[in-house]
């Protein structure tokens, strides 16, 4: 069976910490990567192509939303 791969995009580096720690309990799970702002976010979606994106919503440079709506 493949892994779901999962990108973090969060601001916050502890919130991202916290999320990595918790999701690599599941051996199911692999984070792919993690970005600090949207626009990484995005870059990396592209780059990763991960089977899911976790975002936050509200982050500097380009919010949650429109990274989303970039993604897609």
């Amino acid at each position: 069976m493949s892994q779901i791969r999962i990108l973090l995009v969060d601001d916050h580096a502890v919130v991202r910490a916290g999320l990595r720690m918790l999701l690599a309990a599941d051996p199911e799970l692999e984070i792919a990567g993690e970005a600090e702002n949207g626009a990484a976010g995005v870059r990396l979606a592209r780059e990763l192509a991960p089977d899911v994106v976790l975002m936050d919503i509200s982050m500097p440079d380009m919010n949650g939303i429109e990274a989303t709506r970039r993604i897609r």
